[in-house]
């Protein structure tokens, strides 16, 4: 549902889910492999989600060394059981542009207690890349964990405007089914 009122929102403000897949097929048309997934995409065969964030976890990821990104989250909200294996993820600086995008390898979804807790950080630590160990504190409270492995990270040569003003982390912008929902 909050992709539906997210695309609904930008459409008032002239942004269009086509207009920016077109800019994404421009900017990766010299490599075939990435041509490859935007036509699956125009196709609703995986899905496109935003996620944003921030330094130095941006740069850790477009440089290959953070390979699991986490949300974590006190109510079920995007991620959580709404993304998965070859779904297209934007990487968005926070305040800034996109300036990547990454391919969905795995996806894992917790409702947390304490044995979830210990599978997190005993078996996803090194991945996850915590460089501030108050991380975890900040995540006690968190009731649903997601966790993404991502892959063939590809930084942008042009970064791309995008006109997202709220607070939310993540998005889904262009739900598989995204046509059939919009009556499109």
């Amino acid at each position: 549902m909050d992709s539906i009122i997210f695309n609904r929102e930008f459409h008032e403000k002239n942004w269009s889910p086509d207009f920016f897949i077109e800019d994404l097929s421009k900017e990766l048309e010299t490599d075939p492999y990435w041509i490859t997934d935007i036509e699956k995409l125009r196709k609703n065969c995986v899905a496109l989600h935003l996620a944003i964030l921030h330094e130095p976890y941006l740069d850790l990821i477009l440089e290959g060394k953070k390979t699991i990104e986490t949300r974590f989250s006190i109510h079920r909200q995007a991620p959580f059981e709404q993304i998965t294996k070859n779904d297209i993820i934007l990487l968005k600086k926070t305040s800034g542009p996109v300036v990547g995008l990454c391919r969905v390898s795995d996806a894992w979804f917790y409702e947390l207690n304490q044995n979830s807790w210990d599978i997190i950080k005993n078996e996803f630590f090194k991945e996850i890349l915590v460089k501030d160990q108050r991380f975890w504190e900040d995540k006690k409270n968190s009731s649903f964990a997601s966790l993404i492995r991502v892959r063939d990270v590809h930084r942008l040569k042009s970064p791309l405007d995008f006109p997202k003003r709220d607070r939310r982390g993540w998005v889904v912008l262009i739900p598989r089914d995204y046509n059939t929902k919009l009556n499109v």
